[in-house]
């Protein structure tokens, strides 16, 4: 097996579910007859763009605390919320293109996913620099 599989194969699978919201825009881009660059003109479209721009939005800081938290404190640990993430992000899909005032679980989850791993490889790493620092 190779060093960090478990992060590179969640990254990977955050990579595609980013992939498969931007052949949504599309989809629902090519189902409303309104063609790019128009970015406006049926609310399908709008949230269809909304959902894959707010993935797009938190998925830097979603890798980054998802490598860092890996690295520093438990791989399987973070993949498993890593996984999580993306279900969220699903979940917040789905709801938002039904109903836009149905986003707000998944969104919620997955910000709070992100928290965690941000915070706890921030805290860890504060961690190993006190530590190495007094040795």
């Amino acid at each position: 097996m190779q060093p960090h599989i478990l992060l590179a194969l969640v990254s990977l699978a955050a990579a595609l579910t980013y992939l498969v919201l931007g052949i949504n825009v599309g989809r629902v881009r090519h189902a409303c007859g309104i063609m790019a660059p128009q970015m406006t003109g049926h609310p399908r479209l709008e949230r269809a763009i909304r959902v894959h721009y707010n993935t797009l939005e938190w998925l830097p800081l979603f890798l980054l605390s998802l490598w860092m938290f890996g690295l520093y404190w438990n791989e399987r640990v973070a993949a498993i919320l890593g996984v999580v993430w993306i279900l969220a992000r699903i979940g917040y899909a789905v709801g938002y293109m039904a109903d836009p005032n149905k986003r707000a679980a998944g969104f919620a989850i997955q910000a709070l996913v992100t928290l965690v791993l941000l915070l706890g490889a921030l805290g860890r790493l504060i961690w190993l620099a006190a530590t190495l620092g007094t040795t």
